[in-house]
């Protein structure tokens, strides 16, 4: 039966195309969002997949298989193949098949959980993985295990295609009143919706909203409603000092009861601020120790916040792993990993708990309306014979680096005159010649930290109305003034790294943000760019696309070398 109304196509192999011309697009898109992950996203199709991980998130937060299989009816223009609704059903049924609980009448501290299972055939294939069974001793309705093994057993359990309910109860930590400063922020209906879904879950999970949404205010409203002490994990420095910024202003809290523990302050305070290179620093009484971590985890942490934990480094995970007693809660703008680790951050940080698509936060004005453009930018004649001959490694960094960028670089300034504006690239010659072409100061890993704090507050008093970053731009810099965004390179194909960047121009102004990518025509470019903007496709933005018609230009070339 044919339901020509159905904006979708579910496959046999659990992908779903979607028309992006139909009239019931974005009705099928909301469907999708919740319950699948976007893979392609070519101007009139794209595609979704019906993965396992986006199953179980949806399970986690409360969807039910018919629910699920009634949606995905609802916008198919064809039957969907019931194979594909039985598998549906089979992975969102094993959300909760396994469970993690106290021992009764364990005497606090005894050190042993209880994995309970549903299923005799889940045990049987338990007892017989050679990774998973050493961990587990047979008890009458499933297993008993050793506390420490708590995010091991959480990691390999879904590898095995059954995520663990985590039930267990956590260490309450050392209390601490943390009372908000209501006189100088009022938090948002959703904000306060996104806490009590973490705080309701039982203390672990990630809550996912659009860069500039607010999820530094979920966090205190989560730090408050918890009342314990806490630390809060962040990408680098800068965010360090961003977060102890707002900690500091927007509660009660005195500024020596907010630490910040990086390489140039050892402080450990009630609330303690670091970064995940810290506690990835080797170091201390063995090989294999983390002098930083070990040290930051004896304290009584009743909280631990993991801002951006889309980009938790992988040694990160196993630390994680022993971090399993304490509340934990997860914050980014995209649960997407490039490594496809995924599922460790639902194993070890927790599932979704909440989240909000970016399009709604635009349409309530609660982030500023954003306008996507992919310019393509043609590559000058001398260099494609030497781009055809590159080894395919250097492909991408001849492309970035396209002298032609920085001429139509300059067309753009001048389109927006009198704008912010923010010049990204991961290429730093090109970024450095950028910052030469139009008077503006140029930020990078090798920039000092006073002299980068100093760019950042020349640009949001308005003394420089033009910004060169490189990737240190890319995650936690406040720089809400800017409105034009003009990105010459990016990471190959990383989709975080465009929803971050984006994210730079979206906290609400009038008038909206406009979002520049240059890309370089009929190269590698060009393919990673359709992967970059999946995660923003998803979300419900078009990228236009545009033919840069300029003539070439020897100032680019000139000032490349």
């Amino acid at each position: 039966m044919q339901h020509p109304e159905g904006a979708a196509i579910v496959q046999g192999d659990r992908s779903v195309l979607v028309e992006v011309d139909h009239p019931s697009y974005e009705r099928a898109r909301d469907v999708l969002v919740r319950v699948a992950e976007i893979e392609k996203s070519p101007e009139h199709v794209h595609t979704y997949r019906l993965s396992d991980l986006a199953l179980w998130n949806a399970a986690a937060a409360g969807a039910r298989a018919d629910e699920v299989i009634a949606g995905l009816r609802a916008i198919s223009r064809f039957e969907v193949p019931a194979h594909v609704e039985h598998e549906v059903r089979d992975r969102m049924e094993r959300h909760g098949v396994c469970s993690l609980h106290d021992v009764e009448g364990d005497a606090p501290g005894a050190g042993r959980l209880r994995l309970a299972v549903r299923d005799e055939f889940v045990k049987q294939r338990l007892v017989g993985d050679r990774k998973v069974a050493p961990m587990l001793s047979p008890c009458p309705d499933g297993f008993l295990i050793p506390v420490m093994y708590r995010g091991a057993v959480k990691q390999a359990l879904l590898g095995l295609g059954y995520p663990v309910t985590d039930l267990a109860g956590m260490t309450p930590g050392a209390p601490l009143e943390i009372a908000l400063r209501k006189d100088v922020f009022s938090p948002y209906g959703y904000q306060d919706a996104a806490a009590r879904a973490f705080v309701g879950s039982g203390g672990h999970g990630v809550v996912v909203l659009a860069c500039g949404g607010g999820k530094t205010i979920v966090a205190l409203l989560t730090m408050h409603a918890i009342g314990a002490r806490t630390l809060v994990l962040t990408a680098g420095r800068e965010a360090c000092s961003q977060w102890r910024r707002e900690i500091v202003h927007k509660t009660h809290l005195a500024p020596e009861d907010v630490g910040v523990y990086d390489a140039a302050r050892k402080t450990i305070a009630p609330v303690t601020v670091t970064t995940y290179s810290m506690l990835s620093q080797k170091g201390g009484d063995g090989p294999t120790r983390h002098r930083h971590f070990d040290t930051l985890a004896r304290e009584p942490w009743g909280l631990v916040v993991y801002d951006e934990v889309h980009l938790l480094p992988a040694p990160v995970f196993r630390l994680t792993a022993e971090l399993q007693a304490r509340k934990r809660l997860g914050l980014t703008a995209t649960l997407v990993r490039e490594d496809g680790r995924a599922g460790d951050v639902f194993a070890l940080i927790g599932p979704k708990r909440y989240d909000v698509p970016w399009r709604e936060l635009e349409a309530s004005g609660h982030i500023a309306a954003a306008t996507c453009i992919e310019l393509r930018v043609h590559l000058p004649s001398e260099l494609k014979l030497v781009y055809a001959n590159a080894e395919l490694r250097e492909q991408p960094r001849i492309a970035g680096e396209n002298p032609q960028k920085l001429a139509a670089l300059v067309e753009l300034v001048a389109r927006h005159e009198g704008d912010r504006v923010l010049v990204m690239g991961s290429y730093v010659d090109p970024l450095a010649a950028a910052g030469r072409l139009l008077g503006a100061p140029v930020v990078t890993g090798e920039t000092p930290h006073d002299v980068r704090e100093g760019a950042y507050a020349d640009f949001r008093a308005g003394r420089v109305r033009r910004l060169c970053l490189s990737r240190v731009g890319n995650f936690a810099i406040d720089l809400p003034e800017a409105n034009v965004l003009i990105q010459l390179s990016g990471t190959m194909g990383s989709r975080q790294e465009e929803a971050q960047r984006l994210g730079r121009v979206l906290r609400p102004k009038p008038g909206g943000a406009t979002f520049y990518s240059l890309v370089t025509r009929d190269t590698v470019e060009q393919e990673n760019a359709l992967h970059r903007q999946l995660f923003l496709t998803e979300q419900g933005y078009r990228y236009f696309i545009e033919d840069w018609r300029g003539e070439e230009d020897e100032r680019g070339r000139d000032l490349l070398h």
